[in-house]
């Protein structure tokens, strides 16, 4: 009988581990170092040796197990293929191949955002709804697409990429993919900061912005203290990010929308912030989709690359 999976959610620095029941129970969690020299060899078998010796450590037999979902950082598409994760120093893998080469247990893998969102549908801030879209709110801006319980990987395994929607067409700064005007460049915590210190130059109007460290945080919290340029600030993030949202409930009319990550730390403000310019945006069947803070933080990936593991079973 499957009692158990493992949940991997691998990182630049480290790797997240999960021991869970498989009723999403979360039994333990640990990490262990992410070695990415000699372009990063080391990482999968870093893994299995891990998973290896909480087995023997807890008594667990391989039939015992039903499998080892992981989340990393690239595309990845349903055959657990990659073509590269620069954050890992990897180039092509197949890392659901490798993984049962190294364990002898079944594997699965998925990009970490898409992860993160499955990992938020089955136990966290979504729970219970089997169709979601995620946006996940870092340095970056990353999403994911749950359709029927599943994660959407897409051909290319760029499924659920909304941080590189074109929201700004007229914008002239590069993003880090190269293109011009992505959600990302508007949304995520950097995004933030630069809408600020445009709207700083571009305005004299004392703030309490001006002379500090601006940072998202910083202008989330001006927000909450009624500062006027903060407002604009936070009010164009919400413009870019409710209407990138509206485009998503367009295409797949999910049942819940998820807002995770650093930057959702403002809370119910930036939630109502979103939800305002969702709903001027939104499809009107859509219109009443809820939007809701996400409930797992830095433990979705693991929850996510669990599930995962457990699709056939």
């Amino acid at each position: 009988m499957k009692e158990y999976c493992f949940g991997i959610d691998v990182g630049g620095t480290t790797v997240k581990c999960g021991l869970f029941h498989v009723d999403g129970t979360l039994e333990e969690k640990w990490e262990i170092p992410t070695r990415t020299e000699n372009r990063g060899k080391e990482i999968l078998p870093d893994i299995a040796a891990s998973i290896r010796a909480k087995m023997q450590e807890r008594g667990i037999v391989a039939e015992e197990v039903a499998g080892v979902g992981l989340g990393v950082p690239g595309p990845v598409n349903d055959k657990g293929e990659i073509p590269c994760a620069v954050n890992l120093n990897w180039g092509y893998k197949h890392i659901s191949k490798e993984m049962e080469d190294l364990t002898g247990l079944p594997a699965k893998a998925a990009n970490d955002a898409n992860a993160a969102a499955l990992g938020e549908a089955w136990k966290g801030g979504a729970e219970g709804a089997s169709w979601v879209v995620m946006a996940t709110l870092g340095t970056g801006v990353g999403g994911g697409i749950i359709v029927d319980g599943k994660i959407v990987s897409g051909a290319h395994g760029a499924g659920g990429e909304i941080g590189h929607m074109n929201m700004a067409p007229d914008e002239e700064e590069a993003c880090n993919c190269g293109n011009q005007g992505c959600l990302e460049q508007m949304a995520s915590a950097t995004g933030i900061v630069r809408l600020a210190r445009r709207e700083l130059e571009r305005d004299a109007q004392d703030s309490i912005l001006r002379g500090v460290d601006v940072t998202a945080k910083a202008v989330f919290d001006a927000y909450k203290q009624g500062d006027g340029l903060a407002g604009r600030v936070v009010d164009q993030f919400a413009g870019y990010l409710g209407r990138g949202l509206a485009m998503c409930a367009c295409v797949m009319d999910p049942e819940v929308i998820l807002i995770g990550g650093g930057v959702t730390k403002a809370g119910e403000p930036l939630l109502e912030a979103v939800q305002r310019e969702y709903q001027k945006a939104a499809f009107a069947p859509c219109k009443d989709t809820p939007l809701r803070l996400a409930k797992l933080g830095n433990d979705a990936g693991i929850y996510g690359a669990a599930k995962l593991a457990l699709y056939d079973i």
